[in-house]
């Protein structure tokens, strides 16, 4: 039988003060309500915890038994209810969000240090993974948030835009194609490509957008990260198109970075969470801000 935790308080309020007329009092209940809690209370338990006289409330043997129990239950009671206050008020938590690299190098170490500033009692994990992976963690409740290009037909998630990516070009220093003010996917095409491999999304796009424009992009290299591919282009191995999102990154590298005039290619990117799904309010917290730093 389930025990309601009035009843608890009831009996420990009377123990403790060993007075009906000051339990009632401190409880705001009146006598003859408290008298019925702890009925029911002595009724599921199964026998008399206090005696009663006319003069004096004592406790029982049992009584004596069960009022440390009563009072450790009630401590647990109200720390669990404060942990639950934390959670609300974001001075507790837990926090998981799957980003995809371009984000989380170059945007999301910001919006990270701001909610840390607000929220520093809320732990953040930050899994970075390629694209494919952050919808797969968000479907599979593994996290929260996912930063990710737009997941197409996805009935089971929600897609919120951020901002269009588009793809740029990154080529070494001394590359002969930096002295022409504009670059087109058929100049690029033209020397060795370092590409992102497949099944990646941005890869997929850009395969089927330059297609309808009757050109082809056969990689040298291919690789899923574009930390590696950056590199193998610092070394001379060829030339590669990213997203304009790591184009900080890549100038750290010492890359030089130009847009591409035609065809230009861009992906919108954005936040997702799964449909019909409450959101922490960590969660909420952090959407906040990384919305506002999107603007």
């Amino acid at each position: 039988m389930t025990i309601p935790i009035n009843q608890v308080i009831a009996f420990s309020t009377v123990a403790r003060t060993g007075s009906f007329a000051e339990a009632a009092m401190q409880l705001h209940l009146s006598q003859p309500a408290l008298s019925i809690a702890i009925k029911n209370l002595e009724q599921a338990l199964g026998g008399k915890l206090l005696a009663r006289t006319t003069r004096s409330v004592t406790l029982t043997p049992e009584g004596k038994a069960f009022y440390p129990v009563a009072r450790r239950l009630l401590s647990d009671w109200e720390q669990s209810l404060q942990d639950v206050r934390n959670h609300f008020a974001l001075r507790r938590g837990k926090l998981d969000i799957a980003a995809m690299p371009t984000y989380t190098a170059n945007l999301l170490p910001r919006i990270l240090a701001d909610f840390h500033q607000q929220y520093a009692d809320i732990h953040v994990t930050v899994h970075d993974v390629i694209a494919e992976s952050v919808v797969e963690m968000v479907r599979e409740a593994r996290c929260e948030l996912g930063i990710t290009f737009d997941p197409g037909d996805a009935p089971d998630l929600n897609f919120h835009p951020l901002f269009s990516d588009r793809f740029i070009a990154i080529l070494p220093k001394t590359h002969s194609l930096l002295a022409k003010q504009q670059l087109s996917w058929s100049d690029l095409l033209n020397y060795p490509h370092i590409s992102l491999q497949r099944p990646a999304g941005a890869r997929a796009l850009i395969d089927q957008t330059l297609a309808k424009k009757g050109l082809m992009l056969t990689p040298a290299f291919e690789s899923h990260q574009l930390v590696s591919i950056g590199r193998m282009v610092r070394e001379g191995l060829g030339l590669s198109v990213v997203p304009s999102t790591s184009r900080g990154q890549m100038e750290e590298m010492g890359l030089q970075c130009r847009d591409i005039a035609y065809p230009v290619i861009t992906q919108d990117l954005g936040l997702i969470t799964r449909r019909q799904q409450p959101l922490s309010v960590a969660a909420q917290a952090m959407i906040k801000l990384i919305k506002a730093a999107s603007r």
